[in-house]
C-alpha cells in the first residue's frame, strides 16, 4: 500500500482489455512492436468472455511488447515521440500521453514507455492510499509516499529502471488483473488519527497529523505496530516509558500497549500494525 504524503502519481495495475482495445487503435507504435497477430487477438476479445481467457490473451500481448529487442523498442519509441510531438501542435495530448513524454526524457529508449499505455495512471492527493495485491504491476512516478508491504522474498523489475530487469520472470508472475485500483481514503479512529484498511490480513496504516499542543491516543491492539515519525517533534508514553521523538525516528510498540501522544509544536506520524480484522477473524 502507498499513502500519499504530497500529490502522487504511479502506474497501478492493467487497464480494462474495453480500455487496451483504444488504446491499439489510437498507439500504432504499439502494434509495430507487438504484431498484428497479438493485436487482432486483443482487438477480437470480449470483456464478456471467460475471464482466463481475457488474462490468456493480455498476458501473451504484453509479454510480446515487454520482450521486443532494443533495436525495435528505440525505433517505436522514436516515432511515438514524433508524432506525438506533431499531433501536440493541433490537439491537447492525454494524460497519459503527456506522461510517456515525461518517462521518454528520463528513461529514453525504455519499453517502460510504451509499457505505461498497458497500465493505470493514477493520482492521488495527499491523505489518499492505494493498495496492490501480490504480483501486480507498478512504478511509482511522482510525489512522496509512505509504503507499507507484506513480508517478501523479491522485488522483480522490467522497465524504468537502472537497475536488474527480469522480464521473463515478471511477465510469468503477473495475475493479469485488470480494472481500475480501489482508492482508500481512510477513516477517523479520532480527530488527529485516520485508519487505513487493505483488504487483507498482513497490515493496516494509521495516519496521524497533529496540530501544535494537541494529544491523542493510539488505543491497545492485540498485535505489535512500528511508528514513523514524519514531522515535527514531541512525546510518545506507554504505562511505563515516556520517550521524546523528532523526524525520523522509527519506534516498536509491543502488543496490547496503549500509546499517549502530544506535542508543542507540530507531528506528523504513522503507524503499521497487522490488520484488526485478523484479529477479529481470530475470535470467531
Amino acid at each position: 500500500m502507498a499513502l500519499a504524503i504530497t500529490e502522487f502519481e504511479a502506474l497501478c495495475g492493467f487497464i480494462s482489455i474495453g480500455e487496451l482495445k483504444g488504446v491499439l487503435r489510437d498507439v500504432p507504435e504499439i502494434v509495430e512492436v507487438v504484431g498484428s497477430a497479438e493485436a487482432n487477438q486483443v482487438l477480437q476479445i470480449h470483456e464478456q468472455d471467460h475471464e482466463e481467457k481475457v488474462k490468456s490473451v493480455l498476458r501473451s500481448a504484453f509479454t510480446q511488447l515487454m520482450s521486443a529487442s532494443q533495436e525495435i523498442t528505440a525505433e517505436a519509441i522514436s516515432k511515438l515521440k514524433s508524432r506525438l510531438y506533431m499531433e501536440s501542435k493541433i490537439r491537447q495530448l492525454t494524460g497519459k500521453e503527456q506522461l510517456v513524454l515525461q518517462l521518454e526524457k528520463q528513461y529514453p529508449a525504455d519499453i517502460g514507455v510504451i509499457s505505461a499505455f498497458f497500465l493505470n495512471y493514477v493520482k492521488l492527493n495527499s491523505g489518499e492510499a492505494l493498495y496492490l495485491g501480490a504480483n501486480e504491476p507498478h512504478a511509482y512516478l511522482y510525489g512522496e509516499c509512505i509504503e507499507c508491504m507484506a513480508t517478501s522474498d523479491n522485488v522483480v523489475r522490467a522497465g524504468l529502471t537502472p537497475k536488474l530487469r527480469d522480464i521473463q520472470t515478471l511477465c510469468s508472475m503477473l495475475t493479469y488483473k485488470q480494472g481500475f485500483p480501489e482508492i482508500l481514503k481512510g477513516f477517523p479512529l479520532s480527530p488527529y488519527i485516520t485508519r487505513y484498511l487493505p483488504p487483507f490480513d498482513e497490515f493496516e496504516v494509521d495516519r496521524c497529523i497533529l496540530p501544535r499542543g494537541a494529544s491523542t491516543v493510539f488505543p491497545a491492539i492485540p498485535g505489535p505496530s512500528i511508528f514513523l515519525v514524519m514531522v515535527g517533534d514531541g512525546a510518545m508514553c506507554t504505562g511505563s516509558s515516556k520517550d521524546v521523538v523528532m523526524e525520523g525516528d522509527v519506534l516498536f510498540a509491543p502488543a496490547n500497549s496503549e500509546i499517549s501522544v502530544s506535542t508543542a509544536s507540530e507531528l506528523h506520524l504513522y503507524r503499521a500494525g497487522v490488520n484488526s480484522r485478523f484479529f477479529q477473524t481470530l475470535r470467531w
